[in-house]
């Protein structure tokens, strides 16, 4: 009777993991299967948040172990971004660098690489949005050197992927499309196969901004629009599908406020200084938010260069930096 029983019970557990999903677990994801899911989201936090696509996507393979690790399944964290003291949101507890170490949890997977973004925007990192989009070797480089991982070959693992699965072309505009399915634990096909690539694809907005808006760069490299008569900041931003805020604080004004025809509206974050004139002499009646928008460079960057508050006057013909001045 005992067997019996003991039988019986072991057939019902059975039954009962069957009926809840409770099955084996689905095989790991591979490399080509992670980009393809997440490229449109990386597309899309690089045109709001200047961070380069090819960046995020081998963040997000390595962290993630293309999303099967286990911050990405049950806390939906694919850059392994740790509590620091001013998150509020959810947590979950992971060996890492110390024994249960803090790490950010989020409700869908589509928030951590929004947070991810945010985080980058921290002034340790403000010297990676001096390189060129296209330098993700430079980003590699500078995110090891900011501190965001300890492991010294960082750089080298990042750029290795980038250049395996030429995530290198989502920052030029052009999508990447692996050819075929590559079978589980496989690493995303033979080695040397050649992904083929959509040129000129707008499914990602990534050729034409906005319906057709044409974008310009500044001379410090800059991206940005001309406004219409009488658009605003938001108007701008539901065009590009950019957040207004975030669009009005990379240009210094209000979400609401009315722009003239031409007027320079930046679509990414400006620089900290000027890579080629280190000073301008003040035209008459220009303003130090008017140079700011002029050369790219952050307002607030300029008012310490110069000593001077953000709304302070300045005189015609006066030297006004665009980078620290030499002593």
């Amino acid at each position: 009777m005992r067997i019996f029983h003991s039988f019986t019970f072991f057939f019902f557990v059975l039954a009962a993991i069957a009926q809840h999903g409770m099955a084996q677990p689905p095989p790991d994801r591979s490399p080509t299967d992670y980009i393809t899911q997440w490229k449109e989201v990386a597309m899309l936090k690089m045109k709001e948040h200047g961070i380069p696509a090819s960046i995020t996507l081998a963040q997000g393979l390595l962290e993630s172990r293309n999303g099967n690790s286990i911050l990405a399944a049950e806390g939906n964290n694919h850059f392994g971004i740790k509590c620091t003291p001013d998150w509020s949101g959810g947590k979950m507890y992971h060996d890492d660098d110390r024994k249960n170490d803090c790490f950010r949890k989020y409700k869908r997977a589509e928030d951590s690489f929004e947070d991810h973004s945010t985080f980058l925007m921290r002034p340790r990192y403000a010297g990676l949005f001096e390189l060129k989009p296209t330098d993700y070797k430079g980003w590699a480089h500078g995110l090891k050197k900011a501190g965001y991982a300890t492991d010294p070959r960082y750089p080298s693992k990042l750029i290795e992927l980038v250049e395996r699965y030429e995530l290198n072309k989502f920052d030029e505009g052009i999508d990447v499309v692996y050819a075929g399915r590559p079978k589980p634990g496989s690493g995303g096909g033979k080695p040397g196969k050649k992904p083929r690539e959509r040129k000129g694809s707008n499914d990602m907005g990534t050729v034409t901004i906005g319906g057709g808006r044409e974008v310009f760069a500044s001379e410090n490299k800059v991206k940005y629009v001309l406004a219409k008569e009488g658009e605003t900041v938001s108007k701008i931003a539901a065009e590009l599908e950019q957040m207004p805020g975030w669009l009005a604080g990379w240009n210094d004004m209000a979400k609401d406020q009315k722009l003239e025809a031409g007027q320079v509206v930046y679509t990414q974050p400006k620089r900290n200084k000027s890579k080629k004139p280190e000073f301008h002499l003040a035209e008459e009646g220009e303003t130090l938010w008017g140079i700011s928008q002029r050369f790219g460079v952050k307002l607030k960057k300029l008012a310490s260069y110069n000593g001077v508050g953000i709304a302070d006057t300045v005189q015609a013909g006066q030297k006004v930096w665009l980078r620290k001045p030499r002593k």
